[in-house]
């Protein structure tokens, strides 16, 4: 059976992005853009091995990169060229004596989902060469000069994508063909595929608009806003009553609601748990001092701490202009503040152990609305911070991720809203095993949305 070998095409330096730095180093969601479009190869099941092909200058800066992520499926680090297709060729020469399918794709989509990576591989099975494409919304005009000379059906246009996937022999040979050609001129494998071996037929798998190339500066904002609003709970992950055997967790506002859940299900695990809220130990995470007290009350009876979690939260709805100001200092106080105050006095305990931090912030961030303005702001804030934070700590070794948990039924959402539809509402005990299976990943930096099941 053919091996499926994903090469990580990464030798450009980024100069139109304009920045120092090469674009797949740039950082969001708290990792480089390369760490986190490896990541999704290392975790599909289909893919068995990976090759990255660098710019020789940044060979050692690769290696570096993945002796830290302890990728397993991570085999070569090849050298590329000046022109994006020696960088093809520097994977087809390496692997020429291997039956296998070569998996082409951009360093700097790390966007790429694990579906398409699904429906690359399925098609390769009967298929010698696939690409990736997504249908164009604009419409596409052939130009001389300044005038237009044509306008195509846009019906029939696509943009393309990577992966781009090849039989290794197929491109070996168009490859073969190409470069016997004294004008051979190329951007992208399947168009050396096209062009030489034209009797071929390219299958395309439908590609998603948030597959993006990181290319110029504008595209960071963009790239950073989706990996805010991407979907990224670890479903795949299996929790048993021994997944947290031994850890020591610490859990702000664990006295009911989602927090009560959480603490419920780690000792279920395995976990020893320390709970502290303002009704149940008069604990406000608003407050530094308390938070420190709380913490270094659990190190010294445990002798270590592994997770902290932080479920504290208020929520005021109504106008601003009709709110107390203490309402509002209090608001800010405990969802923003008592953020900062138990991720810098967890910050010791968890460098000990390389542990994990779990923040919470809520479906109303992506979007202002009235009645929210404290609430979703403080919320918003959250996310920043934890995506902020987790490239600042990332040397320590220690991971912050965010749940993004939809409309739940809690008690602070009950003295709200009063009584609602339970089928319009997510079930904290749904929340509580997301945040449990987050800790058992070594995602940081990520928003983990948790939605109700998608029922027929």
């Amino acid at each position: 059976m053919k091996r499926n070998i994903a090469i990580i095409l990464a030798g450009g330096v980024g100069s139109r992005l304009g920045m120092s730095t090469p674009k797949q180093f740039f950082k969001v969601a708290g990792k480089m853009v390369v760490e986190h479009t490896i990541d999704v190869f290392e975790r599909n099941q289909h893919i068995d091995e990976i090759a990255i092909v660098s710019n020789p200058a940044l060979v050692a800066d690769f290696e570096n990169i993945v002796l830290r992520n302890k990728w397993r499926k991570v085999k070569k680090i090849l050298k590329g060229g000046a022109e994006r297709y020696y960088s093809s060729l520097s994977a087809i020469t390496a692997y020429q004596n291997e039956d296998a399918n070569l998996i082409f794709h951009d360093a700097v989509r790390p966007l790429v989902s694990l579906r398409i990576i699904d429906d690359v591989v399925k098609a390769l099975d009967t298929h010698r060469a696939v690409n990736v494409a997504v249908p164009s919304a604009d419409t596409i005009i052939e130009v001389d000069g300044d005038f237009i000379t044509n306008i195509p059906d846009r019906s029939r246009l696509r943009r393309g994508q990577t992966p781009q996937a090849f039989d290794r022999q197929l491109i070996s040979d168009a490859y073969d063909k190409a470069l016997k050609d004294p004008n051979f001129r190329t951007t992208d494998d399947c168009g050396v595929v096209r062009t030489y071996l034209p009797e071929e037929p390219i299958f395309v798998v439908r590609g998603e608009e948030s597959n993006m190339k990181l290319t110029y500066r504008e595209d960071t904002y963009m790239m950073d806003k989706l990996f805010q609003l991407k979907s990224t709970e670890p479903n795949d992950v299996q929790i048993d009553a021994e997944s947290f055997r031994g850890k020591v967790a610490v859990v702000f506002g664990g006295s009911y609601g989602i927090g009560k859940n959480i603490v419920e299900m780690l000792e279920q695990s395995g976990a020893h748990v320390h709970s502290f809220s303002r009704s149940a130990t008069h604990t406000d995470v608003g407050d530094d001092n308390q938070v420190a007290l709380a913490l270094s009350a659990v190190e010294q009876k445990e002798g270590h701490i592994d997770y902290v979690i932080n479920t504290a939260g208020v929520l005021n709805r109504e106008p601003l202009a009709s709110m107390e100001y203490d309402t509002i200092l209090k608001a800010v106080q405990t969802n923003y503040m008592g953020t900062v105050n138990v991720a810098l006095r967890s910050r010791p305990y968890l460098q000990r152990t390389r542990g994990k931090l779990i923040f919470f912030t809520s479906s109303s961030y992506t979007r202002g609305r009235a009645f929210y303005s404290i609430y979703s702001s403080t919320k918003a804030a959250i996310v920043n911070f934890v995506q902020a934070v987790a490239q600042e700590w990332d040397a320590d070794g220690i991971s912050i991720n965010c749940i993004n948990p939809e409309r739940t039924k809690t008690p602070m959402r009950q003295q709200n809203f009063g009584v609602e539809p339970d089928e319009t509402l997510l079930m904290p005990e749904r929340v509580a095993e997301a945040t449990l299976r987050t800790l058992l990943t070594d995602c940081t930096g990520q928003v983990i949305d948790v939605r109700r099941p998608v029922t027929n």
